[in-house]
């Protein structure tokens, strides 16, 4: 057994993502089928909770929706650059002894986030998007931030979240990660439903004040 968040649009407001810990069996082993069997079996557990429709947003996903939604697949467009969102944000961070580095912008999202000097460059400070700096705290603000701009960018896909009561994404352990692309998504039907989407990807005072309710 095994147990995994599912992130629910939260419509009332702040704050505006709910987690619910669901416990499911999981079917161990990196082949995709096992990771498709541990997601249906997550769903079906979240389902007996009354927690359904839901979409898996990763590369194991079983709908091409879900698997173009990936961090690794989802593209944004900045400056005339197109760059998938694992790009935007592994090539943005800033250590004590390097970095940004940009040069990670165009390369394979999988060659971004295995880059070694994201591993010694020393102490991880901030991060900086082609010119523009953001703090590490809140801790998910910037990726968060980069999935909801390339959302807004791609109608086509983030069109297809409204059809899903939540989001989950299976290679999401909260015991070893921050960032998750499912969270990122909900944290988006939100935000549109509250006519603040826009807002917080052009205003980033704003945004912060709005996800730490300081507004």
């Amino acid at each position: 057994m095994a147990k995994r968040p599912i992130f629910i649009p939260n419509l009332k407001g702040f704050p505006f993502v709910k987690e619910s810990l669901i416990e499911f069996k999981w079917h161990p082993g990196f082949a995709k089928v096992q990771a498709q069997k541990s997601i249906a079996s997550l769903h079906e557990a979240a389902a007996e909770a009354k927690i359904a429709p839901i979409l898996e947003i990763s590369s194991k996903s079983n709908q091409e929706v879900g698997v173009s939604l990936s961090a690794f697949n989802l593209k944004m467009i900045k400056n005339e650059k197109s760059l998938s969102v694992e790009c935007a944000y592994q090539g943005s961070k800033v250590f004590a002894n390097g970095g940004p580095f940009s040069d990670l912008y165009s390369v394979s999202s999988k060659e971004a986030k295995t880059d070694e000097r994201l591993r010694s460059s020393g102490k991880f400070v901030s991060y900086e998007f082609f010119g523009e700096s953001f703090l590490i705290n809140p801790v998910t603000a910037f990726y968060d931030w980069l999935y909801l701009t390339a959302l807004s960018q791609n109608p086509s896909l983030s069109n297809q979240l409204f059809d899903f009561k939540a989001f989950s994404d299976i290679a999401f352990n909260p015991k070893k990660s921050l960032n998750c692309q499912a969270r990122a998504a909900a944290l988006f039907v939100s935000l549109c439903h509250h006519n603040e989407i826009d807002r917080v990807i052009e205003d980033k005072s704003y945004y912060i004040d709005l996800i730490t309710n300081n507004n």
